[in-house]
């Protein structure tokens, strides 16, 4: 994870996560985050580079977003 401020996004995020660091944090493939980031499903900004970087707060959001209980396995089912 990085850890410096993203600059012109203010307290958006502090610590942003790569396409595999969310893919890792959320249990599901890195195909599945691109998937779901091209679909809309899963929001996040692009850096000028053009790589996806997502904040643990939007990650959780989706997450909750989904109604997934704590109580199952730990892997997120397809949108």
């Amino acid at each position: 994870m990085s850890t410096s401020m993203n600059a012109g996004r203010g307290s958006q995020t502090e610590l942003a996560y790569t396409s595999s660091q969310a893919a890792s944090y959320l249990g599901v493939s890195l195909a599945t985050v691109r998937r779901w980031s091209n679909d809309g499903h899963l929001n996040g900004y692009r850096t000028p580079g053009g790589q996806r970087r997502f904040s643990r707060e939007q990650l959780d959001t989706f997450v909750r977003s989904l109604g997934r209980d704590d109580d199952d396995d730990g892997a997120l089912s397809a949108v």
